[in-house]
């Protein structure tokens, strides 16, 4: 895959393209960029799919995440943190680091691997606050918004609306009908020419709802 960096030596961000647009202190690895993306500084991406449009904000965290598309995502969110075994003697990672401080000599991986298996997916349209956190396992429902600071630990319907440590929901965008009714356009899969044509009704709900459904 071919990405789009600029040398900017500032927390300035980098400039959209087709191509993706990673900052050159943001780190990506075995991740998949869609286009128009955005990546800023201090950004650390593995394993990770990011849809076409979204961007996330400087010092963003994602492992093993799968990012739908046009989603806005806010600077310090975590996406999908390492949780330490409390279930053992010591929650300490000597216990699944522990080539590092000479108690074997390998790593142990079930800590890692959990994490693998417990991926988060987020949706399309979801704008994740600052400083919120996804946990392993979560789904966020396209169109839904996670207030700043919060950190969701259960699975978020489509549209809603959640805050809070543990989030819960605490508002909808929009009725149920209408969200159908965007679910249905799914406008997030059209191209972008198509999107440039129908540009101007993205201003006003019920002129873009009428028009399309």
């Amino acid at each position: 895959m071919s990405y789009h960096v600029e040398d900017h030596g500032s927390d300035q961000t980098p400039t959209v393209s087709p191509e993706p647009a990673i900052h050159p202190d943001a780190r990506v690895v075995d991740s998949d960029l869609g286009a128009w993306t955005e990546v800023n500084r201090g950004v650390r991406m593995v394993n990770t799919t990011f849809g076409d449009y979204s961007y996330a904000m400087a010092r963003c965290e994602f492992d093993h995440a799968t990012i739908g598309s046009f989603c806005s995502i806010a600077s310090h969110v975590r996406v999908n943190p390492v949780n330490h075994p409390i279930e053992r003697p010591t929650s300490h990672h000597f216990t699944y680091r522990s080539a590092e401080y000479g108690f074997a000599e390998a790593d142990g991986n079930t800590i890692f691997e959990r994490r693998r298996e417990n991926t988060v997916e987020v949706g399309h349209d979801v704008w994740l606050g600052y400083n919120s956190a996804l946990m392993p396992g979560v789904r966020v429902g396209t169109g839904a918004v996670v207030g700043t600071g919060a950190v969701v630990t259960k699975d978020v319907p489509p549209y809603t609306i959640v805050a809070g440590v543990p989030a819960e929901p605490i508002d909808h965008r929009f009725d149920d009908a209408t969200a159908d009714r965007l679910l249905d356009i799914a406008w997030w899969e059209w191209d972008h020419e198509t999107i440039a044509e129908r540009f101007d009704a993205f201003h006003d709900l019920d002129t873009f709802l009428d028009a399309y459904t």
